[in-house]
């Protein structure tokens, strides 16, 4: 892992312009930079949002029918969310290395596509172009990969901001994409799968020297830096919508556009401004350094030492717990919250619970999102109203992640509406916009993307968090690609299966009250409220189920999240300690039921060291306040350490 460098500035020759040298060789390093870098790929990498859009100019220059075109949009939902390779390869690569692979994948597949559409090669296979699709679309898991792990590692104490800001920027890409094709190429949809080939190529190439894991310097307004890219995001959501909504209204010229594709890019590279101050004030701290007792920067490790207690305290599990067969323990499951093995997790009722849930949520929203570009053209909505329909679902997946990310832990915390009850409001949510489509008014596709895209954007934060809180964090990489395998199974049955298939059947009843059949038609087209009423009102009813899966799960789960991420002084979560079990404090009636259970002595000592915790989130949003407070808890851990060392040699085991 790399350290922040360490640039010093030669003095005489070259003087300020040295300096400046010096200070952008740092800022390029650096971790802030490198944060920067990770949203713009993130910005770049969601292409597959785009198949809406040009969907039908692939279906019209290879003569396919619905069926067929839904199979392809499958393919490009299987590579988009099966996602176990990129993170095995990560495992054991370096980071530019799995960025110059997706960069090389997400080229190929595309431009393969772009060559396919355009006449240049032979017309391909239909299993041919089903791999191109696969191969374009698995591209954005070694992009996304990339930016997350770099991320996580690098700034370990705000990954829960981290992530819903990584998030936000690839729930935007779409609407981004949409302005910048606008701009470079018009309304020419075969150049948009182009751009879909080389930008999302291009981005991850330029910065794979820079995102990299790094030792962080650790600042005290680490916070308010996150607090402003996350401002500027919502900035940019908001121009993008509006611009969408102009463009609707009013014919713009290139010109137009081109301006309006510049907008949207001096915004993206507006937290360089953040950037650079930070990385100054960092900079000039390796150029004069300071004692690092007084000193605001800290640099937080990855690894602590082990202690020596450690091993004796694992030697005595062992003895006390003999090595088992990996089977053995498969039916033998801990509590909710507490760390599970892969089997142990895949086999609960509750993954299956979750995995019905995907299936019926995001499969049923990618359902939508894949035919967006038929349902308008079949409702009659001219061409261009279609990449309206894209960037707003696109806007407001952006709002969906933000909105799931940030509020769903204050749902629970003060009003205790658990993770699994937010879901099953959503999905019930999703029904409406499905409905919308099925039983079309003037005007409703518009709120159909509008909801659609916010129920989706909401989905895959939420699945993160129930995956990490019912089943722990030791196996979460696994358990959650394993949980988004019900995606592509879902896009297939309601896209190809059900929407695709009645789509064609709708259409093929038209040509047979014309007198034709499907021979004498180059495309199969169906013009409109009938053509999609009966499969979304299908679609509808599965996410429905989704919705019943979900509250079937709230009551399952409802004693766990009843002692969850409660007030801090009040509840314990199981696996914070090894020891400590789940509990309210204050419902215990005296000191004998303290002493009668040691779990819950630890619990309410837990309880008392909370207000420590008080004290540090407190003192970190004053520098003073942080100064006063960074020298304690060296000293502390060190006397810690001391006593819970003697302990555990004395008792390796209590309990």
């Amino acid at each position: 892992m790399d350290e922040a460098p360490t640039v010093h500035a030669t003095p005489g020759v070259g003087g300020r312009c040295g300096e400046v040298f010096s200070f952008l060789a740092y800022v390029v390093r650096g971790q802030w930079f490198t944060l920067l870098a990770s949203f713009l790929v993130m910005a770049g990498a969601g292409g597959t949002y785009l198949f809406g859009i040009y969907s039908n100019e692939v279906k019209v220059s290879l003569g396919y029918d619905q069926t067929t075109l839904n199979l392809l949009s499958f393919f490009k939902d299987l590579g988009t969310h099966v996602g176990v390779s990129a993170g095995l390869i990560a495992e054991v690569t370096p980071t530019w290395f799995v960025l110059l692979l997706g960069s090389a994948m997400n080229f190929a597949g595309y431009f393969m596509v772009w060559l396919a559409i355009t006449g240049k090669i032979g017309k391909p296979k239909v299993w041919q172009m089903c791999i191109y699709f696969c191969l374009g679309a698995h591209s954005q898991n070694f992009s996304s990969t990339a930016a997350h792990v770099t991320g996580i590692k690098s700034f370990t104490e705000s990954r829960g901001i981290l992530i819903g800001l990584l998030q936000g920027f690839f729930g935007l890409s779409g609407a981004i994409m949409t302005q910048l094709y606008l701009a470079i190429y018009g309304y020419d949809f075969k150049s948009l799968i182009l751009l879909v080939g080389w930008l999302p190529a291009a981005i991850p190439v330029i910065f794979a020297y820079t995102i990299r894991p790094m030792k962080v310097v650790k600042q005290p307004n680490e916070l308010r830096v996150f607090y402003s890219f996350f401002y500027v995001s919502i900035a940019l959501a908001l121009f993008l919508m509006v611009m969408t909504i102009v463009q609707k209204e009013i014919a713009f010229s290139q010109v137009a556009y081109i301006g309006s594709a510049t907008v949207v890019c001096i915004l993206l590279f507006s937290p360089l401004v953040f950037v650079l101050r930070e990385e100054f004030i960092l900079w000039k701290l390796t150029k004069n350094p300071i004692n690092p007792t007084n000193t605001t920067l800290s640099v937080v490790e990855s690894k602590a030492a082990p202690l020596q207690a450690d091993s004796s305290a694992q030697a005595a599990q062992l003895e006390e717990n003999p090595q088992t067969s990996y089977f053995a323990d498969i039916f033998k499951k801990p509590n909710r919250g507490e760390d599970h093995s892969i089997l142990q997790a895949l086999l609960s009722i509750d993954m299956l619970l979750l995995f019905i849930v995907t299936l019926c949520g995001i499969g049923s929203s990618l359902a939508a999102i894949n035919n967006l570009g038929q349902i308008g053209e079949s409702l009659g909505y001219p061409t261009r109203t279609v990449s309206t329909f894209v960037s707003l679902l696109s806007i407001w997946n952006y709002f969906g992640r933000v909105f799931a990310g940030f509020v769903s832990e204050r749902l629970l915390t003060k009003w205790k509406i658990p993770c699994p009850l937010v879901m099953a409001l959503f999905l019930l949510l999703l029904c409406i916009g499905h409905f919308l489509i099925a039983f079309p008014a003037p005007g409703s596709v518009y709120a159909a993307s509008v909801i659609i895209g916010f129920s989706f954007g909401t989905q895959l934060p939420l699945i993160i968090a129930i995956i990490s809180e019912l089943f722990g964090l030791k196996h979460f990489a696994t358990l959650f690609s394993c949980g988004l395998l019900a995606s592509p199974i879902g896009s297939y049955v309601m896209s190809v299966r059900v929407t695709g298939f009645l789509y064609d059947k709708e259409a093929l009843k038209e040509l047979a009250m014309k007198g034709l059949d499907k021979s004498s038609m180059k495309e199969l087209t169906c013009t409109g409220t009938h053509c999609y009423r009966l499969s979304f009102i299908i679609v509808g009813l599965v996410t429905l189920f989704g919705v019943l899966a979900s509250l079937v799960l709230v009551m399952r789960t409802r004693e766990f999240y009843k002692d969850i991420k409660m007030i801090l002084e009040e509840y314990i979560l199981k696996r914070w300690t090894r020891d400590a079990r789940k509990g309210n404090v204050q419902e215990m009636n005296n000191d004998q039921d303290i002493q009668g259970d040691p779990k819950m002595k630890v619990t309410e000592q837990y309880r008392m060291l909370c207000y420590l915790v008080r004290i540090t989130a407190r003192a970190a949003e004053f520098d003073e306040a942080f100064n006063y407070v960074a020298e304690v808890p060296i000293d502390l851990m060190k006397k810690v350490e001391e006593v819970c060392g003697k302990q555990l040699k004395e008792c390796p085991s209590l309990f």
